[in-house]
């Protein structure tokens, strides 16, 4: 499907952007080109001196926040993945109103535009944060997600993949743990915390198979395994202390993918859970029809739930350290000295 077409990634030099970009220009050979998206030159200069074959990635300086320039650069794109956004939470906290500019004002930026554009498919990268939000940056992207599900049309689909922060992402906790292991303390922030588990890898799998299967109007959410933080600062530094310190504004110490509100609406797959539109065309059984058939899908349990802390599926220290020697740092091997 990708065969001499166009995608456009916003926020294309982050964690994920990246690594997306790379993983469809080896997965996919005949693309036509993919546009890089964002508003960091230097991020753009490193990445496109990475490129092996830096001819199919065009890099665009531009912003979601102006929406005259997203219009500009969507001309002649048949697919937009919407990766753009403030992703901290306490810098959301400190600073509300930047985060609402970027992930709300920048999301209708990018729905208007792709509508207007007429763009085949938008996939928009969600958040365990949107659910139950806590704090400004998971509310931000609640709304950004409404804002997209809403903007359907005959010839422009939005779907929605929510999923956890992504394993050794920037400013995520592995390689925050990492660095400040060598110190010989780590600090967490609650003991009972647990939060999901992704990969760049799963999370560009996720985002391929939301282009190719998506119907519009979903919110896919990946079957992910679970960890308790504790278990990462053992498989981390096993000698360290651990220092409670308290949680930051916004904070959870348990994340949701899928609460109880949602449960009428969701329907599982072998491999995913899809929530399903209330399409204002059809009967809600009419529509639950066709996801189900679709994505040979079954109807969840009344009152499903599916959080960090109820997952079925946990890894435990050494499966940890497996994850981050072969996802993060493949020269992490845990020669941290015992604390006298």
């Amino acid at each position: 499907m990708l065969a001499d077409r166009s995608i456009l990634v916003t926020g294309g030099t982050g964690s994920f952007g990246k690594h997306f970009v790379f993983y469809i220009l080896e997965r996919y050979p005949e693309v036509k080109n993919v546009i890089v998206f964002s508003r960091d030159e230097q991020k753009q200069y490193e990445m496109k001196n990475a490129l092996q074959h830096p001819s199919k990635v065009r890099f665009v300086i531009g912003d979601v926040r102006d929406y005259r320039r997203v219009y500009e650069v969507l001309e002649g794109v048949d697919y937009v993945i919407h990766a753009a956004a403030m992703k901290h939470i306490h810098i959301a906290e400190e600073n509300p109103v930047e985060c609402i500019k970027t992930n709300i004002l920048g999301s209708e930026n990018v729905a208007s535009a792709a509508r207007e554009r007429k763009i085949k498919k938008v996939i928009v990268i969600s958040t365990d944060k949107a659910v139950a939000p806590a704090g400004v940056y998971g509310a931000s992207k609640l709304c950004a997600d409404k804002i997209f599900l809403s903007m359907q049309s005959e010839t422009t689909k939005f779907t929605i993949v929510r999923y956890a922060n992504v394993l050794g992402s920037v400013g995520s906790v592995v390689p925050y743990f990492l660095k400040i292991a060598q110190q010989g303390y780590l600090p967490i922030t609650h003991p009972d915390m647990t939060r999901f588990s992704i990969t760049n890898l799963q999370a560009s799998q996720l985002v391929e198979y939301a282009l190719q299967n998506a119907l519009g109007g979903e919110i896919l959410v990946p079957k992910l395994p679970s960890y308790r933080i504790l278990d990462l600062a053992e498989a981390i530094c096993p000698h360290c202390e651990k220092k409670v310190v308290g949680m930051r504004p916004g904070e959870k110490i348990h994340e949701e993918m899928i609460t109880e509100v949602d449960s009428p609406n969701t329907i599982e797959s072998e491999q995913y859970f899809i929530i399903v539109p209330n399409s204002p065309f059809t009967t809600h059984k009419e529509t639950m029809r066709k996801y189900l058939s679709h994505y040979k899908a079954q109807k969840v349990a009344e009152g499903f739930t599916y959080s960090s802390k109820q997952n079925i599926n946990w890894l435990n220290v050494e499966q940890i350290r497996e994850q981050i020697r072969l996802y993060v740092d493949s020269s992490f091997n845990l020669q941290i000295p015992e604390r006298n």
